[in-house]
């Protein structure tokens, strides 16, 4: 990152919906230091059917914590020049944004695992609950972690940092 140039980190957790497209061009405004952006956008899915929506609910002031947390270690170890996390709280129906992450980098590969590395502890760290609100009417469950979620994040304090 050239001398003098501020890293950008913006973490909000709201109901409304998000343009990842305004939000990239936030994040890269008056930068042409920034060689690489990365984003991932999570979507509500349907379950094939079977679910009219998702409720999430968070620990307000923790959960921002949390996210800002993860994203200045991400910062630090990938060399990044900024990130956005946004995430989306209430009732989100399916195909409908639920989280975004942008990473910013002057090379590709930190952008890349910069993103991966953020969505990883994001999805085991953040205090987010998921509560199902099926199709068909009846109530929905809990969303439980997945064990295909730890074992990504776990796989991160095996590899050698990026960059």
């Amino acid at each position: 990152m050239p001398a003098g140039a501020a890293v950008a980190l913006t973490v909000r957790i709201q109901t409304q919906d998000f343009d990842a497209a305004a939000e990239c061009a936030a994040l890269t405004a008056g930068r042409a230091d920034i060689g690489a952006l990365v984003t991932f956008t999570g979507l509500c899915r349907d379950e094939g059917g079977t679910l009219a929506a998702l409720e999430l609910e968070h620990y307000p002031g923790m959960a921002e914590a949390e996210i800002t947390r993860i994203c200045r270690t991400a910062i630090e170890r990938f060399g990044l020049s900024g990130i956005t996390a946004v995430h989306r709280i209430g009732r989100i129906a399916p195909g409908a944004n639920i989280v975004l992450v942008i990473a910013a980098a002057p090379h590709r590969h930190a952008a890349f695992d910069g993103a991966s590395f953020v969505m990883d502890f994001l999805k085991t760290s953040a205090p987010f609950w998921k509560k199902e609100h099926r199709a068909d009417g009846r109530a929905g469950d809990w969303v439980d972690a997945r064990e295909s979620d730890a074992r990504a994040r776990a796989a991160w304090s095996r590899q050698p940092s990026g960059g």
